[in-house]
């Protein structure tokens, strides 16, 4: 990242910290021939609280960075850039760039047994309308949707801390709208919150299916690629790079944590050097 371009053209993921790894997780299970570079801005976590002037920035900023390593494709593996930088990057960049927040709502809309959908994530993504406007352009009418902010659940995943009493706690409070509503399809509308599942289903009850856009996020990307484009199996790892603007041992630990051994050595990144 610091001087040229990979190998070979990689698939290029960024979140705000951790959480993107879950979608960066589904990409390699599904595509685990295809060089991928994964950003985490660690260093300016959390987005959720910020200003979407700001985030937009930030989103900006970062899709320069993985583009001039030499990526042919760019996944926004953060809910809250996805929300409101998605089609700026769409339109500004010459290489397809991906979402989670589209992927997400398909899914949902395919699982719910009786149109009763709800939505979990950071404040800025669900003040954004973003799910509420990709939920009225694909779901029948007669569906109802219950969007819900959940603040402190990114902390706590970044901290490491996925199944405490206190993230218990949390949960029952942040997530008693959604349950009021007796959804059966929950979207978890932020990339850490999979990282959560275990605690947020034995909030919500066994009969609440909870949906996550990694996966589905993967399969977009498989399909946008195709089969003629696609790296062809060498038998060797390809490469995978790990940058963060924050700390990079820190990140190396709970990284592996909640990706696997393919987490390796992670490269810093500074802003106020660049």
């Amino acid at each position: 990242m610091t001087s040229g371009r990979p190998d070979s053209p990689s698939i290029g993921v960024f979140d705000s910290g951790l959480g993107g790894l879950t979608v960066l997780r589904a990409l390699i299970d599904l595509l685990p021939d295809e060089p991928v570079v994964y950003f985490g801005d660690t260093g300016r976590f959390p987005y959720g609280p910020k200003p979407p002037d700001e985030v937009r920035a930030y989103a900006n900023q970062i899709a320069d960075v993985l583009v001039a390593s030499g990526i042919r494709m760019l996944v926004v593996a953060c809910n809250s850039a996805a929300s409101v930088a998605l089609e700026e990057l769409k339109a500004r960049l010459e290489i397809p760039v991906v979402g989670v927040v589209e992927p997400g709502v398909r899914a949902a809309v395919q699982t719910t047994r009786r149109g009763r959908i709800g939505v979990i994530g950071t404040v800025n993504t669900i003040a954004s309308g973003s799910y509420q406007r990709a939920v009225a352009a694909v779901a029948p009418p007669g569906y109802t949707l219950t969007c819900c902010a959940c603040p402190g659940f990114v902390e706590f995943v970044e901290a490491g801390d996925v199944d405490s009493d206190q993230v218990h706690i949390l949960a029952e409070r942040l997530l008693a709208p959604v349950r009021d509503a007796k959804v059966d399809t929950l979207v978890l509308g932020c990339t850490h919150y999979p990282l959560l599942a275990r605690t947020i289903s034995d909030v919500m009850g066994r009969d609440v299916v909870l949906v996550s856009s990694a996966d589905e996020t993967a399969f977009e990307v498989s399909a946008l690629m195709g089969d003629d484009v696609r790296t062809p199996p060498t038998g060797r790892t390809p490469e995978r790079t790990f940058v963060t603007s924050g700390d990079p041992h820190t990140f190396a630990s709970l990284g592996a944590r909640f990706l696997g051994p393919e987490v390796g050595t992670v490269i810093p990144w500074n802003w106020n050097r660049r």
